[in-house]
């Protein structure tokens, strides 16, 4: 029951975030924060034996099956110097500054809460990247940073916590455990990625394919995480290669395909965010004698600590590649001083570091407490809290302040353009060479229809470069779409009136409908 209430009520909240000018996970994590001191409800506690490997796994693969491959090869040394350089450079000076504020911490210790706290986190980037509609290249780079710094960041915990509990880590150790995580990680991946893509090139049954493809995230990470290495990277490898030649699935399974992945991560993404909020209690029980101003002071320092080592590390990580080579000056634009403050502002922390920190054992080898394991989880939390509240409420009307360039729609609606002329022109000639041979042969009307249908999908999208509707102010498109689903609902009603008046069965409604749903989906998507 009380997974039943968390994912319903998070369902609820970020749907009505969808008609507020709130983003969703901001909210999501303010009710979970109110909601968790009201009578009756149950403690929620983060287990990261439930968030790192069936949680993690499933958002990493919607966000990596999303990205684009050639956009994060094209950004792979902004994406690798922030993914693993900044990581390792915030865990350092985060632990080397809670190690100097808080008198108690042990240096290992706040090692351990450096890595914890160091990653961005791929659900929040994700998610304000969606909503504030950050220019391409910034999105890339995020998205490329959150999907890879998880991998970072646990192998530097482990590297840390090995220390604190009294493992005698080594820096040598610590350098070969992430070598080894990091190309296994990436191994397991190429070696499951294209077997993986046979099997859902060779079985035909969308339900299977469905059923497969909701597995892959699974497997992969607990393939890599049986053999040390990064189950991360595994999932994100896979994930890159399987959405970068999704077009060789058929389009029954990529319909359902998209359809049950978007369901997949709202639900997920709308629990995570509500999860946050609802662990208050759960960290503040046990604070003891941090509670009041002095817990407040840590919680502030570290936060900012947190803010500012981002921007220390993104300015130079992007200029100073520019002044020590000059092919990266022949072949990038000149950056200004906007992207890199934006970049360095969205780090917004999230359910990652909080599993991390749930997962720091209660005791050391010789059988004494985790030194500080409750200030700990508080620190995270607030980081967490602090990152999503101020970063997540002060991004959108920075981008705007700052009037950074968005996404140029005319240039890339010609581009679509282009391309589409340029496929209709190969499908009219390969229907021309099909129709000059006899077992070919069709009616003239049935011929027509098909060049009909291909001249309509190409002339929509050049259409969409034309003028607004005087009356209706309506663009071509969105008059398309809303008639054509008026011509559907008509034709829909009168099915549903046949039914009911026993003219036709439901088996025989259902086959009808389907196929007025499939004629809606292309008619948006070509209006689209």
């Amino acid at each position: 029951m009380p997974l039943l209430l968390l994912v319903a009520g998070s369902a609820v909240v970020a749907a009505a975030a969808r008609r507020t000018p709130v983003p969703a996970p901001l909210l999501l994590v303010t009710v979970g924060l109110v909601v968790s001191y009201l009578p009756g409800v149950p403690e929620y506690t983060l287990d990261p034996h439930i968030v790192l490997p069936l949680i993690l796994p499933p958002l990493l693969h919607t966000a990596a099956t999303d990205s684009s491959y050639l956009d994060l090869r094209a950004q792979l040394r902004p994406v690798a110097l922030l993914s693993v350089g900044y990581v390792l450079f915030a865990t350092f000076v985060v632990g080397w500054a809670a190690y100097m504020i808080v008198p108690e911490l042990p240096l290992t210790a706040a090692l351990v809460l450096g890595a914890v706290v160091a990653p961005p986190d791929a659900v929040a980037a994700t998610a304000v990247a969606r909503r504030v509609g950050l220019p391409s290249r910034i999105t890339t780079i995020l998205q490329g940073e959150s999907l890879v710094n998880d991998a970072t960041a646990i192998t530097a915990y482990r590297v840390a916590l090995a220390a604190a509990v009294g493992e005698g880590a080594t820096w040598a150790g610590g350098i070969g455990e992430f070598l080894v995580a990091a190309i296994g990680g990436i191994g397991i991946g190429l070696v499951l990625m294209v077997p993986i893509h046979w099997l859902r090139t060779h079985v035909k049954e969308a339900l299977l394919q469905n059923t497969l493809s909701l597995l892959i995230p699974f497997v992969a990470y607990a393939v890599a995480e049986q053999v040390h290495a990064s189950g991360v990277l595994a999932v994100v490898v896979v994930a890159l290669y399987l959405g970068h030649r999704a077009w060789e699935v058929d389009f029954a399974t990529r319909l359902q395909e998209e359809a049950v992945w978007k369901m997949v991560a709202f639900v997920l993404e709308s629990a995570v965010f509500a999860l946050i909020g609802l662990q208050l209690p759960v960290v503040l029980k046990d604070l003891g004698e941090y509670e009041g101003g002095r817990a407040a002071w840590y919680a502030i320092a570290i936060f900012l600590v947190v803010v500012v080592s981002r921007f220390v590390w993104v300015y130079p990580a992007t200029f100073l590649p520019r002044m020590l080579s000059a092919r990266i000056r022949k072949r990038e634009e000149n950056p200004t001083w906007k992207a890199p403050f934006i970049i360095a502002w969205a780090g917004m922390r999230g359910v990652v570091s909080l599993a991390i920190a749930f997962s720091i054992p209660l005791t050391v080898h010789g059988g004494e407490d985790f030194p500080e394991r409750n200030l700990i989880l508080f620190l995270t939390f607030t980081t967490v809290i602090g990152t999503l509240v101020v970063q997540g409420v002060t991004l959108p009307p920075l981008i705007r302040m700052l009037k950074l360039p968005g996404r140029d729609v005319q240039a890339e609606t010609l581009a679509e353009a282009n391309a589409q002329a340029q496929a209709s022109r190969a499908a009219e000639r390969r229907l021309d060479e099909l129709l000059s041979d006899e077992r070919n042969a069709l009616p003239d009307p049935l011929a027509d229809r098909l060049r009909t249908v291909l001249e309509r999908r190409r002339n929509a999208v050049w259409e969409r470069l034309g003028q607004v509707n005087p009356v209706t102010g309506e663009t071509v498109d969105d008059t398309y779409r809303r008639l054509s689903r008026e011509m559907i609902s008509a034709e829909r009603e009168v099915f549903v009136k046949l039914r009911d008046l026993r003219y036709i069965d439901d088996e025989m409604l259902r086959t009808l409908l389907r196929r007025l749903d499939l004629e809606e989906a292309a008619a948006f998507r070509e209006a689209e």
